[in-house]
C-alpha cells in the first residue's frame, strides 16, 4: 500500500497525538459512535424507560400548553410571554434533541449513533442550549426596562424590538452551533468510538480527537464567550440595575410587588446555569465520566421540565389562561 505526501504527516501527527496501542481501523473517520448510556444494568432499563419518557411527555405537553395559553390568550400579548413561549419552544428542542435518541437506546438495547447522527445531534444541542441561553438574557432585559423604566415599557419593547431581540438570539445561535459543527468535521482520527455519555456530548467527542488542541480551544472558548459569558453578564447587570431600583421603593410592598415580576424569571435562571455549573464542576471533579452524565440529566430533561410549572404557579396570569384553555378543550 503506498502513502501519498498527504496521507504521510497526518500519519506522523496520529502517531504524534495518539497512543501507540490504537488499532490502525481507528486511524480513519469513523462511521459511527458508542454511546455508554447511563447504566449497563440491565435490570434497571425498564425502570430508566419510564422515568424519561414520561420526564419528556411531561416537558413537551407543559411546555405546548405555555405556548397555546400565550397564543391563546389576548391578556398575555405582551412582551414578556413572547419571550416565554419562545423559551417554551426552546425547551422542546432541547429536549427532543437527546431524550428521544436515549429512550429508543433504552427499547432497542442498541446504542450505536451514526457519525452524521452524531453531528446532527451535537448540532441542535448547541443551537437549542445557546438558544435558551440568549432567550433568557432577553427577557432579563425586559424586565430590567419593566421595573427601571415602567413609564417607557412599552414604548421601548415593542413589537419589533421583541422580534429583532428573538431572530438575533436564533441568528447567534446557528452561528454558534455551525462555527462547533466546521471544528468536528476537520476530525480525521480518533482515540476511540465509545463516548462516555448518553448522547454526543461536544467535550466528549472532542476529548477523543487525535487533532491540535490549540485551534479547537480557541473555537470553543470563542462559542462559550458568545453562549455563556455574554448573556450571563447581561443578566447580572440587568438584576443589578433592577436591584438598585428596587430600594430605592419606599414601601415594602412596592419593593415586593416589583420584585416578584421577576421572580419567576430568576428562578428559571438559577435553575438553568445553577445546574449547568454544577454539571461543570461535578465532571472536573469526578473522574467517572459516567457520573458527568447522570449529572447532565438535569438540566438536559429536569430543568425545561420544570420550567412551565415554575411559570405557572408564580403567575396568576398564566394560570388563569390555562384554566379558560383548559375549559375550551374540555
Amino acid at each position: 500500500m503506498s502513502i501519498d505526501l498527504f496521507t504521510f504527516p497526518n500519519l506522523l501527527f496520529f502517531f504524534k497525538r495518539c497512543p501507540r496501542y490504537i488499532e490502525p481501523q481507528n486511524l480513519t473517520r469513523v462511521s459511527e459512535f458508542f454511546l455508554t448510556g447511563l447504566s449497563d444494568d440491565l435490570e434497571l432499563q425498564p425502570l430508566l424507560f419510564g422515568l424519561f419518557l414520561s420526564m419528556y411527555l411531561v416537558s413537551v405537553l407543559g411546555n405546548l400548553l405555555i405556548i397555546l395559553a400565550v397564543s391563546s390568550d389576548p391578556h398575555l400579548h405582551a412582551p414578556m410571554y413572547f419571550f416565554l413561549s419562545n423559551l417554551s419552544l426552546a425547551d422542546i428542542g432541547f429536549t427532543s434533541t437527546t431524550i428521544p435518541k436515549m429512550i429508543v437506546d433504552i427499547q432497542t438495547q442498541s446504542r450505536v449513533i451514526s457519525y452524521v447522527g452524531c453531528l446532527t445531534q451535537m448540532s441542535f444541542f448547541m443551537l437549542f442550549g445557546c438558544l435558551d441561553s440568549l432567550l433568557l438574557a432577553a427577557m432579563a432585559y425586559d424586565r430590567f426596562v419593566a421595573i427601571c423604566h415602567p413609564l417607557r415599557y412599552l414604548v421601548i419593547m415593542n413589537p419589533r424590538l421583541c422580534g429583532l431581540l428573538v431572530l438575533a438570539s436564533l441568528f447567534i445561535s446557528v452561528l454558534v452551533s455551525q462555527m462547533h459543527n466546521s471544528i468536528v468535521l476537520q476530525l480525521t482520527y480518533f482515540k476511540d468510538v465509545e463516548i462516555s455519555h448518553f448522547f454526543c456530548d461536544p467535550s466528549q467527542l472532542l476529548n477523543l480527537a487525535c487533532s491540535d488542541t490549540f485551534t479547537n480551544n480557541i473555537v470553543m472558548y470563542f462559542v462559550g464567550v458568545i453562549s455563556g459569558f455574554l448573556p450571563i453578564s447581561g443578566i447580572f447587570f440587568s438584576y443589578y440595575k433592577i436591584v438598585s431600583s428596587i430600594l430605592r421603593i419606599p414601601s415594602t410592598g412596592g419593593k415586593y410587588k416589583a420584585f416578584a415580576t421577576c421572580g419567576s424569571h430568576l428562578s428559571v435562571v438559577c435553575l438553568f446555569y445553577g445546574t449547568g455549573l454544577g454539571v461543570y464542576l461535578s465532571s472536573a471533579v469526578s473522574t467517572s465520566p459516567r457520573k458527568g452524565a447522570v449529572a447532565s440529566v438535569v438540566y438536559t430533561v429536569v430543568t425545561p421540565m420544570l420550567n412551565p410549572f415554575i411559570y405557572s404557579l408564580r403567575n396568576r396570569d398564566i394560570q388563569r389562561a390555562m384554566q379558560r384553555l383548559l375549559s375550551k378543550t374540555i
